[in-house]
């Protein structure tokens, strides 16, 4: 027999149960519910702005976009010119010694630049010695190594034991230049016209002095060592020595005492 305290349980129960079927079944919240309820939870915590820790001017305006450059065309590349080479065509070069001088101081493709005047070489032909040295001296004005560097050479011929008229000077550019590019003269046939001339003189003996002109010859300058050495001139049949140039000899006796030795060597002079 179920009493009436009994009967209130179930009816409890059966309530509860009711109600817990009600809440199951409702469905859940949309995104703008969730969303809403997210902000009205932030707005009701004080929270209301955003803030960012750089400041921001919000009356600026936005800058323009610049406006794109032009490319710039590509670089055009221009060959280097090409210089004439000295002297003209070889056929037309001087075929004696007499007519070489006023070619040498007048022709008009023969012009290395420089300053001072263009001086001719001095001496006559068949000498016992032909010294060649780069080019006149700075104040050369109107004969070819008329200063210290000519004394020099004089001192020598007198101690080498030849006369002055019986040896012959030349340069191998025909008037001073500061900074001669002594492959870009050899490139442009100087050193042809060197050897032109030195087959005109036709001497016994040639003495080189400046080592930076080897390249007309068609030598290397670094290769060169401290001491005077045989060369041989392209072109020529005249034995060669090789040593420093007049200026380096004049302000270095170790040059010139080992030049001197070079050339008792060179001539069998040497005890």
């Amino acid at each position: 027999m179920v009493t009436t305290h009994a009967r209130g349980l179930l009816a409890g129960r059966g309530k509860v149960k009711t109600c817990d079927r009600t809440m199951n079944t409702r469905s859940p919240p949309t995104l703008a519910e969730q969303l809403a309820a997210a902000h009205d939870w932030w707005r009701e915590a004080g929270v209301d702005s955003q803030f960012a820790d750089e400041p921001r001017n919000w009356l600026e305006r936005p800058l323009e976009k610049p406006a794109e450059a032009p490319q710039a065309a590509a670089p055009v590349k221009l060959a280097a010119p090409t210089l004439p080479p000295f002297g003209g065509p070889p056929p037309s070069w001087p075929q004696t010694l007499a007519e070489f001088a006023p070619w040498w101081i007048a022709g008009e493709q023969l012009d290395t630049g420089g300053s001072g005047p263009r001086l001719a070489p001095r001496g006559m032909a068949g000498a016992e010695l032909m010294i060649l040295v780069p080019m006149p001296e700075e104040a050369d004005r109107d004969r070819l190594l008329s200063g210290q560097q000519g004394q020099l050479i004089a001192n020598m011929l007198a101690a080498m034991g030849i006369a002055e008229d019986a040896a012959y000077l030349a340069s191998a550019l025909p008037r001073h230049a500061r900074h001669p590019d002594w492959q870009a003269l050899a490139d442009r046939q100087l050193g042809e016209i060197v050897a032109h001339h030195v087959n005109l003189v036709a001497p016994k003996r040639l003495l080189v002095l400046g080592r930076a002109m080897l390249p007309l010859f068609g030598h290397d300058p670094a290769q060169a060592g401290a001491n005077p050495r045989r060369i041989e001139v392209q072109g020529c049949g005249a034995p060669a020595l090789a040593s420093f140039g007049p200026e380096a000899l004049l302000h270095t006796p170790r040059f010139r005492a080992g030049l001197w030795r070079g050339w008792l060597e060179w001539t069998g002079g040497a005890e």
